[in-house]
This record gives structure tokens, sequence and C-alpha cells, in this order.
């Protein structure tokens, strides 16, 4: 449903009384996430003493609560949890040894994600990247196959959470290698992961390096994809280039809300309410749902269920096209492959309809 300016210069108003930090709630969210996570890590570690294959599910559910952790880093990284700044970045350096992603270097990316998000022209940092029908076409044999395994469902949810988050994250590049204080946010959560691991190890043993901190790691880190790629690239979300490109829009009907059933709602830290968080980023986590229910114009989001949203991470939707206004698949513009060559081509001569 198309919004129009007026109604969303209302809804960024609307919003500014929910962006205080309560003191109280952030700290009970601190204590009510870290302490279940260690307390499952531990109780993993034991049980491993009868067999590993007992410790599965409890490392599953450690790494629900590790996503919850970085939803708390997020947040820190947004400056919305705590109202001191020193308390958000104590919170988001501790978190980011657990989640592995640099809190400084991340939060700088983070902000142009948010800056630019849906935005055509201003695509590759902190997102999905996403080309177009047009720059597809045009590509040549080996980008449009770099491309196509970039976006396959195996590449991102099995392959994503080593190279990204276990290697990734661990090696500076772009603007982390260039900007000093962002090479040093990577350095010292790699120190820090060290240190971690090295205590883990003394502590408990390889065994459970292997077969209880691995396991937990990799869990987070796929529902953490999972996640994000869901909230950004569904069929009909709003992608424009400057200088049409509006924030506020691209918060309405460029994220999505995922309406999760409650216990997953808590774990993952209400991240469902992914377009309330990017209409504004300073409103804590905790308070995304309230600010939803009492504004009605926030109801008229892109809405998935969870079965709705395994269907569009496993869908053909890896093009926008410029033309019709949304996503298509590598399918549609396969027929047009042959005649790209020295033409301009669209996508009204694809016959047929969209097939996700």
């Amino acid at each position: 449903m198309r919004v129009n300016s007026d109604h969303l210069k209302q809804l960024g108003l609307q919003l500014k009384p929910y962006t205080k930090p309560i003191t109280w709630r952030s700290l009970l969210q601190v204590v009510t996430t870290f302490t279940p996570f260690f307390l499952l890590f531990v109780l993993s570690h034991r049980l491993l003493g009868v067999h590993w294959a007992w410790s599965l599910p409890l490392n599953i559910l450690a790494g629900l609560f590790l996503v919850r952790i970085f939803i708390l880093q997020h947040d820190a990284g947004h400056g919305s949890f705590f109202r001191a700044r020193w308390a958000n970045t104590l919170l988001g350096f501790v978190s980011s040894i657990l989640t592995l992603v640099p809190y400084a270097a991340w939060q700088y990316t983070h902000a142009l994600h948010h800056s630019t998000s849906s935005n055509l022209d201003r695509r590759g940092v902190g997102d999905v990247y996403t080309m177009t029908v047009q720059e597809y076409l045009q590509a040549s044999r080996w980008q449009r196959l770099r491309y196509r395994v970039f976006r396959n469902p195996f590449t991102i949810y099995l392959l994503g959470p080593f190279v990204v988050f276990m290697v990734g994250y661990r090696i500076p590049m772009g603007i982390s290698r260039q900007k000093p204080a962002l090479l040093r946010s990577v350095m010292y959560t790699n120190l820090g992961i060290a240190l971690y691991l090295t205590a883990i190890v003394v502590l408990f043993g390889w065994k459970t390096l292997w077969l209880v901190y691995l396991p937990i790691q990799y869990v987070a880190s796929a529902v953490g994809l999972f996640l994000f790629y869901i909230q950004h690239q569904f069929e009909d979300a709003y992608w424009e280039r400057d200088p049409r490109w509006e924030f506020l829009r691209a918060g309405l009907e460029g994220a999505s809300y995922l309406r999760l059933p409650r216990v997953l709602q808590w774990l993952t830290g209400n991240i469902g309410f992914h377009h309330v968080h990017h209409l504004a980023p300073r409103i804590p986590n905790y308070l995304l749902e309230k600010a939803y229910r009492e504004i009605p114009l926030l109801q008229n989001a892109p809405t998935f269920t969870l079965k709705d949203a395994i269907k569009v991470a496993f869908a053909d939707l890896h093009l926008y096209d410029e033309e019709r206004g949304h996503l298509v698949g590598f399918r549609d513009v396969a027929p047009l492959l042959p005649r790209k060559e020295g033409t301009q081509v669209s996508m009204k001569a694809v016959s047929g309809e969209h097939r996700s």
C-alpha cells in the first residue's frame, strides 16, 4: 500500500516519543539474555559427557539467545539501549566478542545501511547486494555466475555463517581498513575472541569448543542472515533512485513486518518489527511493538508469517525490475540474455507473469 508523503512526515513525528530508552528495562534484558546463554552453554558442555547428541537442542536454543545478544549489541550501536554513550559502547563491545561482529566497524556500516536502504544509487554497504535487471543483462557471463552463486540459498544460509561471521568479520576490508578507528575495532574484537576461545579450551576443553561453541555460533549466524535477508528482499519491496528516494518510504515499504510466534519474537528481540526500526532506529527493541500497536499507519507495512518468510528466503527473487517496480527472478530474464548485446532490454518483452 502506497502512503502519501504528508502522512509519512506525520509518522516520523509520531515515533519520537518511543525513542527514549528505559534503563531498568534495558538492564533486565541484559540479565535475562546473557544469563540463560551462559547457563545453556555450561549445561550443553556437561551433556557432552553423556552423548554429543544430547547437547544439540541446547546448542540451538543457545544460538537463539546469541541472536538476542546481537539485538542488544545492535540497539547499543544505534545509541538506543542506554542513555549514556559509554554504557552502549561497553555493552556493544562485550557482545561483539560473543557475536563475532566487531562493534564500531559494524556500527558504522550499519548506519550507512539505514541511510541508503532501498536506494538503487547507493547499494553495497551493509546490505544484501541486489542487481537490477538491466545490470544483470549487461554483465559478463562471469559476473552473472558470481552473482548467482552469491544469491544462492545454499551460499547464504549454509556457507554464509562461516564466510561472513567467522572469516569475513575477522579481516579488515573496505571502509574498516581505511578508517583507523574501525580497524582498531576489528583488531580488538579479534583479540577479545582469542581470549574467549582460550578460556573455553582451558575451562571446558577442545571438545566443547568444537561441539558446543561452534554449533551455537553457526545457528546464530544462520538465523541472523535469514532474518536480515527476508526483511528486505521480498517481491514488492520499495526501491528508488536519487533524488526520488525517500528515507521514510524506504522504512515503511522497503522493510517488512515479520509476525513471529511469541517465543521467537522474544528470542529475536522484536526484530520482526523491522519496518518500525528502519523508520526510527533510536527506538529500543522493547518499544517497537508498542509503537506498532499504537500507530495505525505502521500496520500498513508488508507483513509476513514465518511460513511466508521461508518461502521468500528460497524464492527466485534476485533482480530488481525498475520498469515494473518489483523483484523478479533469474528465470524471468533468462529469455532475454541472447538478445542483450547492443540493445536496451525491456522486461515488457518477457511473456507471462513473474513466478516466485
